[in-house]
């Protein structure tokens, strides 16, 4: 990735029932459309009703799958999924779905999106079962998190997978959206909690569940609800029906509205475009500044770049060309390509922006190695002041709940203040969003702020985490948990 400066995506997860299309194809779309959210692997899984194939590789959607290899994935039942690595190295082994044989000799896929913050417990478990001798299903082939759910449910011999799940859920701890399928139905999972979004949408002749309703959309779905925190939903020939595995504590993550999820997508109700355009607004009244023009840092922040140049009263306009074509490669970039770094992804509209004095709107600082970059870049192109606005309080905290931010020593505004930083990454001034501002915007109707998770920025877990996990220690300081 070259854009160090925001969190890496979590996964994106996508499935079907729908008898009579090709529900290979429709998987293959939705995962189109939720390509932002892991570009490292993707993979499907479909049924016939006899048994179930799973297909998947390195790479980007468009990369996996051509319509020779869709052809071959014929069924009524498929469930997708689109990678970024949080528990579980980058490779092949790792990624999804995962599929596992139970005793009964049934298939069983499983598609991911979050992270468990037990899985080195659950993992103990297993193996521990296997050496009594009591384990029914599959040796772990992989260090995922996913692999190990999967095998929990393989190993409940004695049930169904629907009353599989039901007992597996209240053991996993952390944020977990799923998807998982056997030979006949469709089920999606959400953590009491609902830490990562996951609705259901309705075909004319069929279901669909998936990470978001902009994937709904591609695939000519109606939005129906959004799955509820606690609860699995299960979609087969007898049609919806859903039970609760455990009390909802919603806690929702921001920075699904700040930056993770496509601003055509609708999270608690809320347009993610509206609340956006709200950020940018909140921003430009705590933080103003005299300037000439606002600018997005291209994609994510257009909305919120919008909505500060509508209430600040300066005019919006771009002065990053965004190459959308760079995506994930396995071709290495030369010495003399990574010198220019950002280069490769943005260039300045140099008659745009020059003698100007800019605001930049982002949605978020990690490293600051690439705002950094950024504000030099508009400098060389003649922009006379730069000012970055930053649509989301300081991230002083790892996450641990399923999207890839790094360790605490390495996050700039771990241990500066606002001026510090401003100073490292060029800027002649830097202004963050309150947390206030934050949640009060982006909290769910009827829920309000604690109705979402803000750990990055406070250190407070909704979730218990250990002192050390994934390599990122919480150091000194560690916030008390709730």
């Amino acid at each position: 990735m070259l854009d160090a400066d925001h969190p890496r995506e979590a996964c994106g997860v996508f499935g079907v029932w729908a008898p009579g299309e090709q529900v290979a194809n429709l998987v293959f779309y939705g995962l189109y459309a939720l390509q932002h959210r892991g570009q490292e692997s993707a993979g499907m899984a479909v049924t016939d009703g006899r048994g179930v194939l799973v297909y998947k590789e390195m790479g980007l959607v468009s990369q996996v799958f051509d319509e020779p290899t869709l052809a071959t994935l014929q069924g009524h039942l498929a469930i997708g999924h689109t990678r970024y690595s949080t528990t579980g190295g980058s490779r092949w082994e790792n990624a999804q779905p995962a599929f596992k044989t139970n005793a009964a000799g049934g298939g069983i896929a499983l598609a991911h999106n979050g992270n468990l913050t037990n899985t080195g417990v659950l993992a103990e478990s297993l193996a521990a079962e296997a050496a009594d001798g009591d384990g029914a299903g599959s040796a772990l082939r992989s260090s995922s998190d996913t692999d190990v759910m999967a095998e929990l449910l393989a190993r409940e011999a004695d049930l169904s997978l629907e009353e599989a799940i039901v007992r597996t859920m209240p053991r996993l701890e952390g944020a977990f959206s799923l998807v998982i399928m056997d030979e006949r139905t469709l089920y999606g999972v959400r953590d009491r909690h609902g830490v990562r979004p996951l609705c259901i949408g309705k075909l004319p002749g069929g279901w669909v569940i998936a990470s978001e309703t902009a994937a709904l959309d591609i695939v000519g779905a109606t939005l129906v609800r959004e799955v509820e925190p606690g609860e699995v939903v299960a979609i087969d020939s007898h049609g919806l029906r859903a039970r609760r595995f455990a009390p909802p504590e919603p806690k929702l993550c921001v920075f699904e509205h700040v930056y993770l999820a496509r601003a055509d997508s609708t999270l608690g109700g809320q347009s993610v475009h509206q609340v956006r355009r709200a950020l940018g607004a909140a921003l430009a009244v705590e933080a103003p500044v005299d300037a000439d023009l606002v600018i997005p840092v291209p994609d994510t922040a257009w909305s919120a770049a919008a909505g500060y140049a509508e209430a600040s009263g300066i005019p919006f306009g771009e002065g990053l060309m965004k190459n959308r074509y760079v995506g994930r490669t396995f071709i290495q970039p030369s010495q003399t390509m990574r010198q220019l770094g950002i280069r490769i992804k943005l260039n300045p509209l140099r008659e745009a922006i020059r003698g100007l004095r800019l605001i930049v709107v982002d949605d978020s600082i990690v490293r600051g190695n690439t705002t950094k970059a950024i504000v030099a870049m508009l400098r060389e192109a003649g922009a006379r002041e730069v000012h970055v606005r930053i649509t989301s309080p300081p991230v002083r905290w790892p996450c641990f709940y399923g999207i890839d931010m790094p360790t605490r020593a390495e996050l700039v505004a771990s241990d500066l203040l606002t001026d510090e930083v401003a100073s490292y990454v060029g800027a002649d001034s830097l202004g963050y969003l309150s947390l206030e501002a934050l949640t009060e915007t982006a909290a769910p109707p009827g829920e309000g702020p604690d109705g979402l998770c803000t750990a990055c920025f406070t250190g407070n877990y909704p979730i218990p985490v250990e002192a050390q996990v994934q390599g990122k220690e919480l150091l000194e300081g560690l916030a008390p948990q709730r």
